[in-house]
């Protein structure tokens, strides 16, 4: 596949999903870029915002299995990946895959299940297998994680340890719609009645597993030259030396972020990486990568707010 058919093949999914999402144009072009670099996904805003809905919509432009699970306190390991169960009939140990075992998995609310069910996860999201009774079972090569996360409440929820948050390429705040975008979406859902899907609105496949392994393929070319390289390393050790942060990014964040680069780069057309990519992705590789100092979580101070500045403050390649 050529960069030019790649281009062409995003700006169908993001018209497909237009058909039914109004508005979170940035949220469904990380999507995109995750979906290119493979990378996982974890959405956090307020109830109410579509992150589940979009998850949605974005995998129905996509032939791949999709699968999902509601996490709840109550959840276990065995839930997720499966277990062997004993078969009567046979006197022997059967495997039963867990929904785990898909192409796209959408992860809804991932923070209300406690840490022994999240572990779960973290072998799945990085080596793309799981291990069930010692035995490794290998997923698929396109295995691509949408989580979503509520923010709001304390009560119930679990957060999600470092170790798993490092394992998402991106995390991506989705905020309320402006009252412009509110409006459109009051008319097209106000007169509906019950959950809508993806097939109300008509929205059609785009790709098919071998077309995404060719956009891969075409993403790997994009070229990365020394400056950028360079200015990706400088801007990631930037996270580690500011006294705002108590602990920075760290190496498989630089790598993370010259991958989703690439991938932006493609999208757009491009086969070469600009400082710009880089800087228009900073925020979401490097947001759930970082903690705030003790002083300046007194102070009030966000991550997002240093994150930006340490991006200005880090001179770009002309």
């Amino acid at each position: 596949m050529k960069i030019g058919e790649l281009k062409t093949l995003a700006d169908n999914i993001r018209t497909e999903v237009a058909k039914a999402i109004i508005g979170q144009e940035e949220i469904v072009d990380h999507l995109l870029i995750a979906l290119f670099s493979s990378g996982h996904v974890l959405l956090e805003g307020p109830p109410g915002t579509a992150k589940t809905f979009l998850a949605q919509c974005f995998s129905a432009t996509l032939s791949l299995d999709f699968g999902r699970i509601q996490f709840t306190p109550d959840l276990m390991p065995g839930d997720i990946v499966g277990s062997n169960l004993f078969n009567f009939q046979t006197s022997t140990f059967t495997l039963t895959r867990g929904p785990i075992f898909c192409d796209l998995l959408l992860a809804d609310e991932i923070n209300r299940t406690p840490p022994k069910t999240q572990a779960a996860m973290l072998e799945a999201m990085q080596e793309r297998a799981v291990t069930i009774d010692g035995e490794t079972h290998d997923l698929s090569s396109r295995f691509m994680v949408v989580a979503t996360q509520n923010p709001i409440e304390q009560q119930g929820v679990y957060p999600l340890p470092e170790a798993q948050l490092d394992r998402f390429l991106f995390k991506l705040l989705i905020a309320y719609p402006d009252a412009e975008e509110e409006k459109k979406i009051v008319r097209q859902y106000g007169e509906r009645t019950g959950a809508p899907g993806p097939k109300d609105f008509g929205i059609s496949t785009q790709a098919d597993e071998k077309t995404l392994i060719a956009a891969a393929e075409a993403v790997k070319s994009v070229k990365l030259v020394e400056d950028v390289t360079d200015y990706i390393v400088r801007l990631v050790r930037a996270t580690r030396e500011t006294a705002d942060l108590e602990n920075g990014a760290s190496p498989r964040a630089a790598i993370m972020l010259a991958t989703a680069a690439r991938a932006r780069a493609a999208i757009s057309g491009r086969d070469y990486v600009v400082p710009d990519d880089v800087k228009t992705l900073a925020p979401s590789v490097l947001r759930h990568r970082t903690l705030l100092s003790p002083a300046a979580e007194i102070e009030g101070r966000q991550v997002d707010t240093i994150i930006e500045a340490l991006v200005e403050r880090t001179e770009a390649p002309r």
